[in-house]
């Protein structure tokens, strides 16, 4: 039995989000895991799917992988993007693997790939750093880190924050990093608001105003 892996949209209707193919499989799906089921059922639903007549169960339960025990496929579905990655859809990936069950991804919409492609930022050696530290001299003391590597590797370092803390990190990233540094913020990917500014630090600082709470994705090359 396999384990999908269903890219969800990040802003703006699933329809136009998804390629067919990804929306073929899985309306042909009746069991999924699922981070937020408030969430995946309006997603469901947007496809037309029966959601009354679906089975959701949390991502982090017990018996999630139960209807591939069963011999039915499943669907891994996260809050926006791409499951699994800094998601905990990651645990039940594992999972899967360990008893013998195939994992398939579907195309779809990733935030941290599309960040990278508009950012006019190194595209051949890049890291994902997922969340940075929240104390303030821990944050500080990484981002720090991560200016050296880029700039030894020369590395793009991709991060991200929850957005109710994109404009401190911000302000760290500015206090911080060298001026010749160059960054990318890229906010609210495929929504209407979308924005993705690439900029050296010594122009942010003249001229940074809020993010917001967005959800953002930061890039860094030193």
């Amino acid at each position: 039995m396999i384990l999908y892996a269903i890219p969800a949209p990040l802003g703006g209707a699933a329809v136009d989000a998804l390629p067919a193919p990804t929306i073929r499989i899985v309306k042909g799906l009746r069991d999924f895991a699922v981070e937020n089921a408030k969430t995946a059922r309006a997603f469901l639903g947007e496809l037309g799917m029966p959601v009354r007549d679906l089975r959701i169960v949390a991502v982090d339960a017990e018996d999630a992988l139960q209807p591939l025990r069963e011999g039915r496929a499943l669907g891994l579905l996260s809050e926006a993007g791409c499951p699994a990655i800094a998601d905990p859809g990651a645990k039940l990936v594992e999972a899967a693997h360990r008893e013998g069950f195939r994992v398939v991804p579907l195309v779809g919409p990733s935030s941290l790939v599309l960040a990278l492609m508009a950012s006019g930022l190194e595209g051949q050696r890049f890291a994902f750093c997922g969340y940075l530290p929240r104390e303030p001299a821990e944050r500080e003391k990484r981002i720090r880190q991560l200016e050296k590597r880029s700039r030894v590797e020369k590395e793009t370092q991709i991060f991200i924050e929850t957005p109710y803390r994109n404009d401190v990190l911000l302000a760290a990233l500015l206090e911080n990093c060298s001026p010749g540094t160059r960054l990318c913020v890229a906010a609210d990917l495929t929504a209407a608001a979308e924005s993705i500014t690439t900029k050296r630090v010594a122009e942010w600082r003249k001229d940074a105003g809020p993010i917001g709470k967005r959800p953002a994705v930061f890039l860094l090359q030193a």
